[in-house]
């Protein structure tokens, strides 16, 4: 980390999100919120609507503003009279709903306020997903590249958004997202186990939205009880696909082998106990959970999606890829892993989920905040 000299005034940081959901990106900017160096930083937390389960995670000397807006776009004359108030050196926001708004209001803002923006998912990929590629492709060139720096959660995304959107390279840093191993086993080892009966255990977790392919992991399970036939699965969040998720899980007759845990503010208990955590997800920006669930050592089996997977599992032991959207083969890469002896094998040196430990991912931010 950048050494500064203890005469200067700390560095004003104002970290931008729409909400405090239960999210990934939220995630991350409340950790950010919690290990930011009070030393350099004064932090601030500015949310479109500050309600959510990450509130009571943020630190109770970090000042949250609630802008007490039902959509992001009703925050914005808000947070320009939040920003004049404040005058922050440095800005950070989370996902395009919340960067784009940001960065058309640049002009407004007083001189020589930086803004960084961070990505959460893979552009092109969520774009054919959901529709819209050719307005998105002209949001993220005209607006991204007025950035200060467009933070990737992946070499991939970097990649993506250079040649599928023209975002500027040399505007564009990677820097994976942080991960408290620390914290995490300590969590881990408050709760009890979660399961009961013999198993195997499965657990997933992440919103329950069509990008995530719990519908996709819900098709596997049935070949996987067909030759594991006491195998469980838990899906930890919530979201808009709950009842149709429990829908196909009654039609697949999965009703006993399923359970829906709702939103879990320590799931790491049921990733230190489960003997596989699989993620099935369509495209990702990179998995907050998958990388938990490596910090605590839990096998893991992931599709190879659009997004940072492949990226960050290579040289990690213990983990096996399925391609995406394909039950069968998600169902194959499960019995494989579940079949084979669990082991605590350390990471290859180069492995880059040693990137995502978290002095190295805060000090990575940390330096580009103070740049």
């Amino acid at each position: 980390m950048t050494e500064r000299p203890a005469n200067l005034k700390r560095c004003r940081v104002l970290l931008v999100v729409a909400s405090l959901g239960g999210g990934g990106a939220e995630r991350v900017m409340v950790t950010l919120s919690q290990c930011l160096d009070r030393k350099r930083f004064e932090t601030h937390m500015a949310a479109a609507c500050a309600k959510g389960p990450w509130l009571h995670e943020v630190p109770s000397d970090i000042v949250v503003h609630d802008l007490k807006a039902s959509r992001v776009r009703y925050c914005i004359p808000g947070l320009l009279r939040l920003i004049w108030r404040l005058r922050p050196a440095a800005i950070l926001s989370t996902s395009m709903h919340m960067n784009v708004p940001l960065l058309a209001i640049r002009a407004l803002l007083p001189g020589g306020t930086k803004i960084f923006i961070r990505e959460n998912n893979t552009p092109s990929a969520e774009a054919g997903a959901t529709g819209g590629l050719r307005w998105k492709k002209f949001l993220y060139h005209w607006f991204y590249g007025h950035a200060n720096a467009v933070i990737c959660q992946s070499e991939l995304m970097l990649d993506d958004l250079y040649k599928q959107f023209a975002v500027p390279r040399e505007k564009m840093v990677c820097i994976y997202n942080p991960v408290d191993g620390q914290q995490i086993r300590r969590l881990a080892n408050d709760g009890p186990n979660p399961f009961r009966g013999p198993g195997p255990h499965l657990v997933a977790g992440g919103r329950l939205e069509h990008a995530k392919g719990f519908d996709i992991l819900l098709e596997a399970m049935v070949e996987v009880r067909r030759s594991m036939p006491l195998a469980q699965l838990s899906i930890l969040g919530a979201g808009v696909l709950e009842q149709d998720l429990r829908h196909q899980c009654a039609r697949l007759g999965l009703n006993s082998a399923t359970t829906f845990a709702g939103f879990c503010s320590n799931p790491f208990p049921y990733y230190a106990n489960a003997d596989l955590f699989v993620l099935s997800s369509r495209y990702e920006g990179l998995p907050n959970a998958m990388l938990e669930a490596m910090a605590l050592h839990t096998p893991v089996v992931a599709t190879d999606c659009p997004g940072g997977v492949r990226e960050i599992v290579e040289g990690w032991p213990n983990c096996r890829l399925a391609p995406p959207e394909d039950a069968s083969a998600l169902a194959e890469a499960i019995l494989a892993s579940l079949r084979s002896k669990r082991h605590l094998a350390e990471a290859s040196p180069d492995c880059r989920f040693n990137q995502t430990i978290l002095p190295y991912a805060v000090g990575a931010y940390e330096n580009l905040l103070l740049s």
